[in-house]
């Protein structure tokens, strides 16, 4: 395998972070890297709030759901979908549909993705924020964000302080389908949650033993962050 594919494969969400700072030169070459990401119809709708204030870092970690590592992190950036820029370009340029909400989600994914794996490879680590959507009204007033720009998740970039398991993902089998969309193998999931199940009792030390089925279960048993339709249309997004 090349180093590009190793480091992609042994991604693991950090949580806990040393006090060493990132050098200007890393963080540049994160920052270009997330740049240089793909993006549909050279439209480039995105923006990152790189936040340093130690105060706005607290209450973003508030938001987030009291989660420690945002203030702690020794970089943390949030992704947004941007259009805005677009309007000061051309004033009656025609925006809020939906599928440009798509693009500015999609676009600022791939953002964040070659930013997490280029800090990878500088041998730092990373986790992306997406409670940062519990409150979106709260973080876009926190950032001074404008009409046509929406905060989609952050990024934690540091130094690692733990080492934990790489997270089993979904087997192949259930992911890739040839041709056409195929019936789910019950086995293989059956296979892969007794997986998810030993890697959270491994993890938690015996705490938590949950299948991926139950887990699921769970989180889509009820409605998640319903006020956030409301939110994206107050900030001119999916309106159309």
């Amino acid at each position: 395998m090349t180093p590009a594919i190793e480091t992609i494969l042994s991604h693991r969400s950090i949580r806990k972070f040393t006090d060493q700072a990132i050098t200007d030169e890393q963080r540049n070459a994160i920052i270009d890297s997330a740049r240089a990401a793909s993006t549909s119809s050279f439209i480039q709708c995105n923006s990152i709030i790189r936040v340093i204030d130690k105060e706005k870092r607290q209450l973003l970690a508030e938001y987030a759901g009291n989660q420690a590592y945002v203030a702690d992190a020794a970089e943390f950036f949030v992704f947004c979908a941007d259009f805005n820029r677009h309007l000061q370009i051309k004033p009656d340029a025609q925006v809020g549909f939906a599928e440009q909400t798509l693009i500015g989600a999609v676009d600022g994914a791939l953002m964040a993705q070659n930013a997490l794996i280029a800090a990878e490879s500088l041998g730092l680590g990373g986790v992306y924020i997406g409670g940062l959507r519990n409150n979106p009204d709260k973080v876009a007033n926190l950032l001074k964000l404008p009409e046509q720009v929406i905060p989609l998740f952050g990024l934690c970039i540091g130094y690692p302080s733990q080492d934990p398991e790489v997270k089993p993902r979904l087997p192949s089998e259930l992911v890739v389908h040839t041709d056409e969309y195929s019936a789910m193998d019950k086995a293989v999931l059956e296979n892969y949650d007794s997986k998810v199940r030993e890697y959270y009792r491994t993890r938690t030390g015996g705490n938590k033993e949950m299948s991926w089925s139950e887990q699921i279960s769970g989180t889509l048993s009820k409605e998640a962050r319903p006020f956030m339709k409301a939110f994206l249309e107050s900030k001119g997004f999916s309106t159309k």
